[in-house]
């Protein structure tokens, strides 16, 4: 370094702003700023100075001669700006455990946890776990929908803000929207909780929570969910639900004028073809649509 004193200084925001300039124009000043950087973000121990003190008084020293290793200030400074890096990369690798997937609008992904249970994502959903701690609690937490392939081992449970499911193995879908949970079991068996409701699933059954009301389903035979197959498929679900899987799938806004959304809806929509999809929807009910870009209006035609 051309003026170490003027570095120190800077290092104790000492320097004037004539003299901060000066330091910017030496080739030395960008490995001041990452050491400033990343000292700034660590914290220095605790430490108990009456104790030490103490500590300092009570044990029998021993002088030796220390051995002077002769070091120049500018490599000083690139071995901190070194070791700071390495101390905060080595924070991040062993305490950022957290593992996150995501999806967007009309996106599905498929995932393999730890033990080789396999998950599929729909479109526009969360999924997060720590795999530090996965071999003694399989415990992930998915906001959105996604569907379960479990291998067997200890207790599996999948979280959401509406309710918890608990496995051993099995395959099951789990659909947490606003305002709307339901858990369906394809094999094996499930344990639903929310609130002081708990029931136990069995293939072909179903626990669905609308609005905060437990809903009765009829069993179904299917063997895995419609979604899997590029396909929304649902049995007496409110048209509103049916309206928000459109939006997801197609990234589109559905508005709707003099038309009943609490109305149930059973049948199914492509993810392949917007048009045919809003046709299976608003035909069955009675419906037309007008699009303009992304904008969609249902409207029922018998008004018009």
């Amino acid at each position: 370094m051309k003026n170490e004193n003027d570095i120190l200084k800077w290092f104790d925001n000492e320097l004037s702003e004539l003299e901060i300039e000066r330091l910017k124009t030496t080739e030395d000043f960008e490995v001041l700023n990452k050491i400033a950087h990343y000292a700034s973000q660590m914290q220095a121990p605790q430490i108990d100075a009456d104790k030490a003190l103490e500590q300092f008084k009570t044990k029998n020293l021993k002088k030796e001669e220390p051995k002077v290793i002769p070091l120049n200030f500018k490599t000083f400074l690139r071995v901190a700006a070194i070791l700071v890096v390495l101390l905060t990369s080595s924070y991040f690798l062993f305490f950022n455990s957290i593992k996150s997937y995501s999806t967007d609008i009309a996106q599905t992904e498929t995932l393999r946890l730890p033990d080789d249970s396999q998950v599929v994502l729909n479109a526009q959903s969360d999924l997060t776990f720590n795999k530090k701690s996965w071999k003694d609690s399989r415990t992930l937490t998915l906001d959105g929908e996604a569907y379960f392939k479990v291998t067997k081992g200890q207790k599996f449970t999948v979280q959401t803000e509406i309710g918890n499911v608990q496995v051993l193995g099995t395959e099951f879908n789990v659909k947490e929207r606003e305002n709307y949970f339901e858990v369906t079991c394809y094999e094996g068996s499930v344990q639903v909780t929310q609130n002081e409701n708990s029931k136990v699933l069995t293939p072909g059954k179903t626990f669905r929570l609308v609005d905060g009301q437990v809903i009765n389903v009829e069993d179904f035979k299917a063997t895995s969910p419609a979604w899997l197959s590029k396909e929304s498929s649902f049995i007496n679900v409110p048209l509103w639900q049916v309206i928000a899987e459109l939006e997801i799938q197609y990234d589109i806004q559905i508005s709707t004028k003099d038309v009943n959304i609490t109305e149930p809806f059973t049948g199914s929509f492509t993810h392949t073809d917007k048009d045919i999809a809003l046709q299976s929807v608003t035909i069955p009910l009675k419906l037309s649509y007008k699009t303009n870009g992304k904008k969609v209006e249902f409207y029922n035609y018998e008004s018009n």
